[in-house]
């Protein structure tokens, strides 16, 4: 059975991993940079800062850590015991897999960390912002950076499932922890659409940069 599901993630990593353009190489490789996000993070610190004022801490801290677990248990625990190669490290498939600069990443590749602390990001800053569209570009913006490392040929379709449900476990820890022990934080109202706009606004910013950047000078 594992065999078999191991096939099927082969097929679908050589079916969604093809020899694009250069444009798709530059963009996809830039998306991929987690320097690349950096404004967008910023945009968000901003949000909470102007939406929960002394207590945004708490919120900056929450999502740090949320972030922390999903790579530790991604990275730290799970890349090491399960021990499955990268399509990019693996002999079987060499020449098949169309790789970006001959980027190739570590030597282990499930779970995903990119997806899980993408994913974990996401959905612990969509409870706590509670807005339809913010939630909407978030989660748009991991679906991109797991499906970039697909297309770099450094992830399997499994390892970004994987990462999903790892993010996905960290920002539930993290968001029940919260409930718990600091509950007051989650009753105030959502964010406004003028403060949501901001890491929207940003996000998009950041789409025309990459484009632009993939266009004229990758």
């Amino acid at each position: 059975m594992l065999e078999v599901l191991e096939n099927i993630d082969k097929q679908w990593l050589l079916a969604l991993n093809n020899d694009y353009t250069d444009f798709w190489d530059g963009l996809m490789f830039g998306y991929s940079a987690k320097l690349t996000w950096v404004p967008l993070y910023l945009s968000m610190i901003y949000v909470i800062f102007k939406k929960w004022g002394n207590q945004a801490w708490w919120i900056i801290v929450s999502l740090v850590l949320c972030v922390v677990i999903a790579d530790q248990v991604s990275s730290g625990i799970l890349k090491g015991a399960v021990q499955r190669l990268r399509p990019s490290r693996d002999p079987e498939l060499e020449g098949l897999v169309v790789l970006v600069k001959n980027y190739r990443g570590g030597l282990y590749g499930f779970v995903s960390s990119h997806a899980a602390n993408s994913f974990g990001l996401a959905l612990l800053s969509s409870l706590l912002f509670r807005n339809r569209f913010y939630g909407f570009a978030i989660f748009s913006w991991a679906a991109i950076n797991a499906y970039s490392r697909i297309y770099l040929g450094v992830h399997y379709p499994g390892d970004i499932l994987g990462g999903i449900l790892v993010g996905f476990f960290a920002a539930w820890i993290v968001y029940w922890a919260l409930k718990k022990f600091k509950s007051e934080i989650l009753n105030r109202p959502p964010i406004n659409i003028n403060q949501a706009a901001i890491p929207i606004y940003v996000f998009g910013l950041t789409i025309i940069g990459l484009v632009a950047y993939s266009y004229w000078i990758f």
